[in-house]
């Protein structure tokens, strides 16, 4: 089934390298979708770490030449193409950033991600697989909504997908006030867990407890952190670390024998090395992530559905200043995830 789509729609594109100021604003015409594919009037996006860095040309995986950026975002399915069956004109849909990564161990051929190497949601309208949607909880704004794909699903795969999951009553430590962090907070405490949570502002502290830590630690006050999350437990470690700061020495030096250390990303691009003897002494397990599948997407809305658990939002952006919003995001430390809103 197709509908009438607008005879022109603008999207941003990468000129991969050049940074913000490399973003440019074009107009075209839409593409029909084709067998298994659904356009999206999207409606929000929003932006992470990820973003900066491939428009810096440093992003991990493979960018076209030229990409519409941004992996998360939210809208509305305007119009299908043939042998659809997932979703129809209507429905309220994000999309999961490895559209192939449907479900189980992530895989090369799975690899292809939105916003990198294949077209993301900076745009008026996003041509999509059908495989890759998943449905908007119903409580959530499509603002809200844009929020999950990357940080949250990370999230959620930090501290569940490593086969044994968190339990209620272990403890968890979060670094950092960024997205995955607020998302893992929140997430720890529904799933009755401690959470300790760590930062560099006094003025985030009481925003970090009132999201459901239990205790922060402030690392610029602090920058031997890991001492007091041994003192926190009584000497024992936390069970488990999502660690975005890229600070694995001092995360290893937290964690519990026999824990579980997430490594998701280093927001200031630094990699100390790391002595191995470090590792053997916990003998903890060190998985880093790629975000998660489709199905681990759809096990966190239902989660999110189930506690009615709402994202933080630090400030909403039209989309004609989405150049501002990147720079507000690169250079504000935001609380909470910054929003393109194009409807």
């Amino acid at each position: 089934m197709t509908a009438m789509l607008p005879s022109t729609v603008r999207s941003y594109h990468v000129g991969t390298g050049g940074g913000i100021d490399g973003l440019s604003l074009r107009t075209h015409e839409p593409r029909t979708p084709k067998e298994g594919e659904v356009a999206v009037a999207v409606h929000a996006t929003s932006l992470s770490f990820r973003e900066l860095l491939v428009l810096r040309g440093q992003y991990v995986l493979p960018v076209k030449p030229g990409v519409i950026p941004v992996s998360d975002g939210a809208g509305e399915v305007v119009a299908v193409g043939p042998d659809v069956r997932r979703v129809r004109p209507g429905d309220r849909v994000t999309a999961a950033l490895f559209p192939r990564w449907l479900d189980g161990p992530l895989e090369a051929a799975y690899l292809p991600q939105l916003g990198g190497s294949l077209d993301g949601m900076l745009t008026e309208l996003a041509i999509l697989p059908e495989d890759a949607l998943v449905p908007i909880p119903d409580h959530l704004s499509y603002a809200e909504a844009a929020t999950l794909p990357c940080a949250a699903v990370t999230a959620w795969n930090a501290l569940t997908g490593d086969g044994r999951g968190l339990q209620p009553g272990q403890t968890v430590l979060a670094t950092g006030s960024g997205g995955v962090s607020l998302f893992t907070v929140q997430f720890a405490k529904l799933l009755g867990a401690r959470v300790i949570a760590t930062t560099s502002r006094a003025d985030k502290e009481q925003r970090l407890r009132d999201l459901g830590a239990d205790e922060v630690v402030n690392y610029r006050d602090i920058p031997n952190w890991h001492t007091v999350t041994r003192e926190l437990t009584a000497g024992r470690g936390v069970d488990r670390v999502v660690d975005t700061a890229g600070t694995l020495e001092q995360s290893l030096k937290s964690v519990a024998v026999d824990g579980h250390v997430a490594l998701v990303g280093s927001v200031s691009g630094n990699w100390p090395p790391v002595d191995p003897r470090l590792l053997f002494g916990v003998a903890a397990t060190v998985r880093a992530l790629a975000v998660g599948s489709r199905a681990q997407f759809t096990a966190m809305n239902n989660v999110i559905t189930a506690h009615q658990l709402r994202p933080v939002l630090d400030r909403v952006f039209p989309f004609e200043e989405a150049m501002a919003a990147y720079r507000y995001y690169e250079s504000a430390s935001p609380f909470g995830k910054v929003i393109i809103k194009l409807r």
